[in-house]
């Protein structure tokens, strides 16, 4: 994490940044956050990132304070001042300060949080070792559409990755894989990328609808549907995708090996037209 946040107006070194303990997104964690990769100093992806920016605060009836422009103004000072040239922009947007009350209140004044982060997007190396993964129960709530700062059940999923040494926790709920702790999940079975249909069970995972266009683009069929931990198994290549990881392939599932621990070649295929694309991205945005 960088130095410089940004904090209901001002930009602070994060060890001066603080909130209110009676802050809604603390004691309730009423709020949503967005994350946006960073290329060449230049936020990419952003569009989509609006899109679904904009839908998790009216989900929770939120308004942000500031018009989209003045805000990726913020957002670019804060690039700026952290010299960030690759990484991404965490930003969280919380109802405000209130006396503890369960329903909405009207009329707080929202708490805007935004901080940066260094990160290698383009040429991470996890995209040629590949990574491991388990499954896990899907213990979260039913509104996985909202990008919601309520995130207890996938801290728990993701530690119960760390302690079987995995990267990623791939979260299955009545027989049938939702996504990962934080990614969208894909596999590729024949010349077919198959991946969940939207839906409020998971979140609209912004690589993951570029992933989908991107195989139609390089002639791979595409299905959304429902898929079960044996397809993962038994896929010809699997994989992840996510803000700053791109697509990163899976060559290990809950102790298996998936395409004997090779990375297939629509993973890397995949992968390199969408880093070309955010890198075109950076220097046109």
């Amino acid at each position: 994490m960088n130095n410089i946040v940004f904090l209901n107006g001002d930009f602070l070194d994060v060890s001066a940044a603080k909130i209110s303990v009676l802050d809604r997104g603390f004691i309730f964690g009423d709020g949503i956050y967005e994350v946006v990769p960073v290329i060449n100093s230049r936020l990419v992806d952003r569009q989509d990132f609006w899109q679904r920016f904009k839908r998790s605060l009216a989900e929770i009836e939120l308004e942000l304070p500031y018009t989209q422009d003045d805000f990726e103004k913020i957002l670019y000072k804060l690039i700026d001042k952290n010299e960030l040239s690759e990484g991404g922009v965490y930003m969280q947007v919380t109802r405000g300060v209130a006396p503890r009350e369960f329903k909405f209140l009207k009329g707080l004044e929202p708490t805007i949080f935004t901080f940066s982060y260094k990160t290698n997007i383009i040429n991470n190396p996890l995209a040629t070792s590949g990574i491991e993964v388990i499954s896990t129960p899907n213990i979260r709530w039913k509104r996985r559409d909202i990008k919601s700062i309520s995130l207890l059940a996938q801290c728990k999923a993701k530690n119960e990755a760390a302690k079987n040494d995995a990267y990623e926790a791939i979260m299955v709920e009545d027989g049938f894989v939702t996504e990962g702790s934080s990614s969208s999940v894909l596999f590729i079975k024949d010349n077919t990328l198959v991946t969940k249909p939207l839906s409020s069970e998971i979140l609209p995972g912004i690589r993951r609808e570029t992933i989908i266009k991107l195989a139609k683009q390089i002639g791979l069929n595409v299905e959304l549907r429902n898929f079960t931990m044996d397809e993962i198994y038994n896929s010809d290549e699997a994989f992840i995708s996510a803000a700053t990881l791109i697509l990163l392939p899976i060559i290990k599932a809950d102790r298996r090996l998936i395409n004997g621990g090779k990375i297939g070649k629509y993973s890397v295929q995949l992968r390199e037209l969408y880093a070309q694309k955010l890198i075109d991205e950076s220097k046109n945005g």
